[in-house]
C-alpha cells in the first residue's frame, strides 16, 4: 500500500496568525501518526510563513521518537537568512528520513513546477552532501517529464511527481491526460532505477484512481486538503480517509 506523509505546514500557519502556540504542531503530529499516516512532511521556507527551523528540530526528534519517516522539502539552493540556517544546513542538523528538494521562489505561494534533466549539473554536489545525511533524496519533477536518466546520475533516489495538473483535470471530469502524463514520468522513473513519490492537491477523490494507475506508487504526502478535510471531520478520522483511499 502507497504510505501517507501528512504535510503540516497549515498547522504551523495557523499556529503563526496568532503567536501563541496553537494549534500545536507536536500534538498534531502525534495525532496524525496514532490514526496510522506512516510519516510527517513539512517545508520550511525562508520566510518561516509557516513551519520555522525550530519546529524541524522538534519534528526530527519526535519521529525518531515514534519510529516514523520524516521528510523535509525545500530548495537546496536557499541560503541562510537570518535565524533561517538555510536549507542545507538545517537538513545536515536535523537528518531527515528523506529529503525532498523542489526548485520554488522564496515569494512562491506554492510549490508549481519541478526540476528537470537541465538541473543535474547543479544539482549533484548538493546530492552528494544530503546522501552523507540522509537515507533518500527525491526530486520534484514534472508530469509528463520522461528524461530523468541525468537527475538519476546525480544522485536521486526518487522523484516526487507534481500532480497538481492532474487534480485540476480531476475537478473537470476530463482527466485522463493528465493521469497518463503521471504515469509517463513514473514509468521514466522505474527505468532509471529511482521510486515514485507523488504530491500536490491530492485528496480522497482523486488518489484512488491514481493508486490504481500507479500501483508501485511508494509515498504521497498530503497537506492542504487532508486539514480542509479535517476541520470538518476531526484530524483523526480524515488522516482514516485517506488511508482508505489509498488502499
Amino acid at each position: 500500500m502507497t504510505q501517507l506523509s501528512v504535510n503540516l505546514n497549515k498547522i504551523a500557519l495557523l499556529r503563526n496568525a496568532r503567536g501563541e502556540g496553537k494549534p500545536d504542531l507536536l500534538r498534531a503530529a502525534h495525532t496524525v501518526i496514532d490514526a496510522g499516516a506512516a510519516g510527517i512532511t513539512v517545508h520550511p521556507r525562508p520566510d518561516q510563513r509557516h513551519v520555522r527551523p525550530a519546529d524541524v528540530r522538534q519534528l526530527a526528534a519526535l519521529c525518531r521518537t515514534r519510529g516514523v519517516e520524516f521528510n523535509v522539502e525545500g530548495n537546496p539552493f536557499n541560503p541562510a537568512q537570518g535565524d533561517y540556517p538555510g536549507f542545507i544546513a538545517l537538513v545536515l542538523e536535523t537528518r531527515p528520513d528523506q529529503v525532498t528538494l523542489v526548485p520554488d521562489a522564496d515569494a512562491q505561494l506554492t510549490s508549481d513546477h519541478g526540476f528537470g534533466p537541465g538541473d543535474a549539473a547543479a544539482l549533484a554536489p548538493l546530492l552528494a552532501t544530503l546522501k552523507a545525511a540522509v537515507s533518500r533524496v527525491s526530486l520534484f519533477v514534472d508530469a509528463g517529464e520522461t528524461t530523468l536518466a541525468p537527475l538519476a546520475a546525480a544522485g536521486a533516489d526518487r522523484v516526487e511527481i507534481y500532480t497538481g495538473p492532474y487534480a485540476k483535470a480531476f475537478t473537470t471530469g476530463d482527466w485522463a491526460h493528465a493521469l497518463a502524463a503521471c504515469v509517463d514520468t513514473a514509468r521514466a522513473a522505474e527505468r532509471c532505477g529511482m521510486g515514485v513519490n507523488a504530491g500536490h492537491d491530492l485528496n480522497q477523490a482523486n488518489l484512488p484512481p491514481l493508486c490504481d494507475a500507479m500501483p508501485f506508487l511508494s509515498e504521497v504526502s498530503i497537506g492542504h486538503a487532508l486539514v480542509e478535510d479535517a476541520l470538518y471531520c476531526g484530524l483523526t478520522a480524515t488522516v482514516a480517509g485517506y488511508l482508505r483511499a489509498l488502499d
